[in-house]
């Protein structure tokens, strides 16, 4: 991938004409992990959507968040509220993306120490297998993206029903745009 293509086309667009270090080292973590994972990413767009969904789910930080509130009168409680780049809540959820990392080689105990959902190689992996895999909702992203389906707005289903799926839409558009630009 040129990096250089890849940065010039997202500070434009999603990022309106700049980019923070710190958005600059998020958006690197991603990348890392999108080498990593390779073999499981199937299509392009799928890239695009889940650097979609990050720039939505961490209000354009490109950094792992803390839900706001911080699950205070939520049903998943204090303990296991959302977390990471897709805000992984809920103990059951905490213990599936546990169990599913220590199977790609990834130990760590997120049900006794859910902060560890905000270390960048922790939640890019959660965020990538969950995604994939339909984790969250049991939507994938190959139920919205293949050959034959290109579905930007549908896809939000594989994380928050359609809350603000038009809007993730274009952001996935305009990551897209940039990931062509930098083949």
């Amino acid at each position: 991938m040129n990096e250089a293509a890849f940065f010039d086309a997202v500070r434009v667009q999603p990022f309106r004409g700049a980019l923070s270090q710190s958005q600059v080292d998020g958006l690197n973590a991603i990348l890392a992990a999108f080498d990593k994972f390779q073999a499981l990413i199937k299509d392009r767009r799928w890239k695009a959507y889940m650097l979609a969904t990050v720039f939505h789910e961490t209000a354009f930080t490109m950094q792992p968040v803390r839900e706001i509130g911080e699950g205070r009168g939520k049903p998943y409680g204090e303990v296991y509220y959302g977390r990471g780049y897709v805000q992984l809540t809920w103990s059951a959820n905490y213990a599936k993306a546990q169990a599913e990392l220590a199977n790609v080689g990834i130990t760590v105990s997120l049900l006794n120490q859910p902060d560890a959902a905000l270390i960048p190689e922790i939640a890019a992996p959660i965020m990538i297998l969950g995604m994939i895999n339909g984790w969250f909702t049991g939507k994938r992203l190959s139920d919205f993206f293949s050959p034959v389906i290109d579905d930007w707005v549908g896809a939000r289903r594989i994380i928050n029903g359609e809350d603000r799926a038009e809007l993730i839409a274009g952001y996935g558009i305009d990551f897209n745009t940039a990931l062509v630009k930098a083949l």
